[in-house]
């Protein structure tokens, strides 16, 4: 048996869903979402999924809502349960190139183009945040906090949040400096200490305050 609120939050967000269903006559959503956005350091990340018309995935919300074991587990049953899923990384340089918001809609577009490969019947794409996604020839709508509103977009989050922490414990082995591991490269009081003593690193956002106001770069 769920739990209350989570029980409801199921619920809500997969009547969102079956909303768009009708609405579009689309048997299948695709839905998209991106992680890193923030982070002074390590790539953005994207994941899009299909999911079946029912899923049974307890207690699945916006990733940024769950704790860490809850987040895991729901990510091995999404992966069980998607008629497709897929992601896709842009690095830091790719980032300084594009700007983060490109550069998160390089993300996106790579990962659908990846997803539908592996599923290639109609779906209607549902995009976390303002942007439809350029160069998807599928129709698209983007829900502003879609995370928080639809299940497959839900579902997309919390495998980009996975996918892109477990990264950046591997970035912590290799340079571990920084803590990489511990604040997934967000500027936490460590990290910025650590940029401080050592300077940046080749996996740091060059263009992102504080990086781009260090007057020399010393990378690690």
């Amino acid at each position: 048996m769920l739990p209350r609120v989570m029980e409801a939050t199921h619920v809500r967000l997969g009547r969102f869903d079956r909303k768009v269903r009708r609405e579009t006559a689309h048997g299948h959503l695709l839905g998209v979402d991106e992680v890193g956005r923030g982070c002074v350091a390590g790539p953005v990340v994207a994941a899009a999924v299909v999911l079946p018309e029912r899923p049974r995935l307890a207690g699945l919300d916006d990733s940024k809502q769950l704790p860490r074991a809850e987040r895991e587990r729901l990510a091995i049953e999404i992966r069980a349960q998607a008629i497709a899923w897929a992601f896709a990384f842009v690095g830091p340089r790719g980032i300084e190139r594009h700007n983060i918001r490109g550069a998160s809609l390089i993300a996106m577009r790579r990962a659908v183009h990846r997803a539908v490969r592996r599923f290639p019947g109609p779906a209607f794409v549902l995009v976390d945040g303002v942007d439809v996604i350029p160069g998807v020839d599928l129709p698209q709508r983007s829900v502003i906090e879609g995370d928080g509103t639809s299940l497959a977009i839900a579902a997309a989050s919390v495998l980009a949040k996975t996918v892109r922490d477990a990264f950046m414990i591997r970035l912590g082995l290799e340079f571990p400096l920084y803590g990489f591991e511990r604040h997934k490269g967000y500027g936490t009081e460590e990290h910025l200490e650590a940029l401080d003593v050592h300077g940046p690193c080749t996996w740091h956002r060059y263009t992102f305050s504080p990086v781009a106001q260090m007057s020399l770069f010393s990378i690690a």
